[in-house]
């Protein structure tokens, strides 16, 4: 099974929008940037201090080595950071520089990185270059691809945001060996997805070579990464803005985006969240399919390990939450359903007992 080194993100019938995804190490990213017509003078590289100590200073002298002048904002790690309060300090950082429209901004870390970085770089001068370097593997197959940038409200996940497209997207898969265990498994949350809603075939690779993936295999990590970003690629280059088939990427999210919020962000990484919404979303299509193989499903979803349930999250909170999510319609809630693996759609409507039921199944494993 080989993937293109390079994929390309296009937006029918929106002539020339497009960028690519190239595959390639850290150390080509002067060579892109001048590929791409950004001069050097002026960047702007925004991470977080757990990718920092990593990767900062080795891609901050590359950089100076090709003419470039790095100012790094270094933000906290984790969910809280997506915030206006880190919006603002990004602003104040940056706007005393002498910035112009065509200054990059890098984003060197994973999904909260990515977006943040994103939405400033989409408000900056109303609009500036931006280039995802992702780290972590949520951000690989996920969050750097498709343009989503924004920034959480007290009300909800991702409320305030903006489509802002990147010029281009580095992914070099060799920097997950640095992520921590538990952000590794995280990640999987979206490669599980990407096979349930679209791949079949991929869903019995990853079944198949499960525990080698748990343990980061390097034989199987450039494959699962390009394979799933290719999912993510061909769906949101036929809907940029989530009109139509790109809902169907929300498998388990609108869900799991509830158990974030009512948990303050602050217990579930977003993708246990995920997997957890994956596992009330695959009990609910089974509601609606008995055909489905449920149990094959829910034996992926609960491969590793999952923080205990916390007993102060509670059923009334979860449905209210999922009320304010951006993705609820005028005619009520949303949800994405299997139909079978591979195979995919939305529904609505659904009894608030089978919620009730979902609910109880989600919290229990």
């Amino acid at each position: 099974m080989c993937i293109e080194p390079t994929l390309q993100v296009s937006f029918p019938p929106a002539p020339g929008k497009s960028y690519p995804l190239y595959f390639q190490p850290l150390h080509a990213l002067p060579q892109l940037l001048q590929q791409h017509h950004l001069s050097p003078g002026n960047c702007i590289v925004i991470t977080d201090t757990h990718v920092a100590q990593h990767y900062l200073p080795s891609l901050t002298h590359l950089l100076e080595a090709h003419g470039w002048h790095p100012h790094a904002v270094v933000l906290p790690p984790g969910e809280s950071t997506k915030s206006l309060k880190y919006l603002e300090h990004i602003y104040n950082e940056v706007l005393p520089l002498g910035i112009h429209r065509q200054t990059p901004v890098l984003a060197l870390g994973g999904g909260v990185v990515g977006d943040l970085a994103g939405f400033a770089a989409a408000t900056l001068l109303r609009g500036l270059p931006f280039v995802q370097i992702p780290t972590s593997l949520m951000a690989q197959v996920d969050s750097a691809i498709g343009g989503k940038t924004g920034i959480n409200h007290p009300t909800g996940k991702n409320l305030i945001g903006h489509f802002h497209q990147p010029v281009f997207v580095l992914t070099d898969t060799s920097v997950l060996q640095t992520l921590p265990q538990r952000e590794w498994y995280s990640g999987l949350a979206e490669v599980i997805k990407s096979a349930l809603i679209k791949d079949a075939t991929f869903f019995d690779y990853l079944e198949a070579n499960w525990p080698a993936i748990l343990n980061r295999h390097p034989e199987h990590i450039s494959f699962i990464v390009q394979q799933t970003a290719a999912i993510k690629t061909d769906i949101v280059s036929q809907d940029e803005k989530e009109n139509h088939i790109r809902a169907l990427l929300n498998f388990g999210h609108t869900f799991g985006h509830a158990l974030e919020s009512i948990t303050h962000y602050r217990y579930f990484t977003h993708g246990e969240a995920v997997i957890l919404g994956m596992r009330a979303a695959t009990f609910l299509s089974g509601k609606k399919h008995p055909e489905l193989p449920t149990s094959r499903i829910d034996s992926l979803l609960t491969a590793f390990p999952l923080p205990h349930f916390p007993e102060t999250a509670t059923f009334n909170a979860w449905i209210k939450a999922m009320q304010s999510d951006k993705k609820r319609q005028a005619a009520g809630l949303r949800f994405v359903l299997l139909q079978a693996i591979g195979k995919a759609y939305i529904s609505s409507g659904l009894p608030e007992k089978w919620l009730q039921q979902a609910w109880n199944f989600m919290r229990t494993y």
